[in-house]
């Protein structure tokens, strides 16, 4: 069980929580993550998952091109899925759980 999993199980689902910290401990952490999706052309709209406000929302498309096909693809390949789902599923999971692990706005230490 990954350091987030607890965090995570009871907001996005114990199966999605297991996959999306598995995405944030590969990309060095929370702020690894986000600094990623930022340097991808995705700043305001992480930047809403971070802050206190509503969350935008993010795309299969984006998610796609900023993660890349091949992390996808391990991805969906370890939790037995195809890309197309696991991308849905990852859209509506990332941003809560980046919201729920930066209280008050505030991008927890690497």
């Amino acid at each position: 069980m990954g350091m987030f999993d607890g965090i995570l199980g009871g907001i996005v689902g114990a199966e999605m929580a297991t996959v999306v910290n598995h995405l944030i401990e590969k990309h060095g952490g929370v702020s690894g993550i986000v600094s990623e999706l930022q340097q991808k052309g995705l700043g305001d709209t992480v930047k809403s998952w971070v802050g206190t406000g509503p969350n935008q929302p993010i795309s299969t498309d984006q998610l796609h091109q900023a993660l890349g096909a091949g992390a996808i693809s391990e991805l969906a390949a370890k939790m037995g899925v195809n890309p197309q789902d696991l991308l849905a599923k990852l859209a509506q999971a990332l941003p809560t759980a980046i919201d729920k692990l930066t209280p008050g706005g505030v991008l927890p230490k690497p």
